[in-house]
């Protein structure tokens, strides 16, 4: 059982691939650039890109399963290529399929829900590692400057994610499930700033940012107007599901969801000076 890993440099995708290698899986790793990848031994790299279906017939070619980003990993956006990248893959065999939400349902999710193969949604709320965009300014100023100062968020480790994904990608019983991923405790920015300094053993400032300059920080990273925007939208009026702490991490993996302390512990090197 060849299970291919879409995503495999990211976030949530680098977990994935690690957890399935440790569960002694065979494991097949989609990248636009395998020279770069810096994936584990025993990992099998291939070269695809998902906003060209054409590339990713031979990195299908055996999967039995198969993680699928729903985003273009170039710029954020929603894929647009859900129809040709589920017909190939039930061309290849593919038969189960977890999808890491974007934060809408697209044309990915829609091709696949309507598709004959077995798949689960994954929809986390937000990312511990989102965290990471404060490391520069952390380490040289010792301030994380960030908007919406009481709004708070369940954030979600990367790795609880990933242990859900593979539970769904490698178990039966998850078919048509939508799974909403949390963490185990709802926190503000300056929450979070705090547990980080902790972590870090040092104070660290936080500085609120209006909605106008979050916006032109984002832009200015390259990123699509329209991600932007629903970005900067979702966090100012985030849906109940985002402050919602929910047990499905610890249903699905029989174990405790990791908290943000957790998180900050096992990153306090990415916000030190080098």
């Amino acid at each position: 059982m060849t299970i291919l890993v879409t995503g495999a440099t990211g976030n949530v995708g680098r977990h994935v691939v690690d957890q399935l290698l440790r569960a002694g899986r065979r494991v097949r790793a989609l990248t636009r650039n395998p020279a770069t990848a810096k994936l584990p031994e025993g990992v099998e790299v291939v070269a695809g890109d998902l906003s060209e279906p054409a590339s990713l017939a031979p990195a299908l070619a055996g999967v039995t399963a198969m993680h699928l980003i729903t985003f273009d990993g170039a710029d954020g956006t929603a894929l647009r290529t859900g129809p040709e990248i589920v017909r190939l893959a039930e061309e290849a065999g593919v038969r189960r399929v977890t999808m890491l939400w974007s934060g809408e349902r697209g044309p990915v999710e829609r091709a696949v829900e309507a598709s004959g193969l077995e798949w689960t949604a994954l929809q986390p709320v937000e990312f511990m590692a989102n965290a990471l965009g404060w490391a520069d300014s952390v380490r040289s100023e010792g301030v994380v400057r960030e908007p919406f100062a009481d709004v708070r968020g369940a954030v979600v480790h990367e790795a609880d994610i990933a242990a859900v994904a593979v539970r769904a990608l490698t178990e039966d019983g998850h078919a048509g499930a939508e799974y909403v991923l949390s963490g185990p405790e709802a926190l503000t920015v300056a929450e979070k700033v705090g547990i980080l300094s902790s972590a870090l053993g040092r104070p660290i400032d936080y500085t609120e940012l209006s909605m106008e300059q979050a916006r032109e920080r984002l832009l200015a990273t390259g990123a699509a107007a329209e991600v932007v925007d629903f970005v900067i939208g979702w966090h100012a009026d985030p849906p109940p599901s985002a402050y919602t702490v929910v047990p499905t991490v610890e249903r699905i993996t029989r174990r405790p969801a990791r908290t943000f302390a957790q998180w900050a512990e096992e990153n306090v090197e990415a916000f030190l000076l080098s």
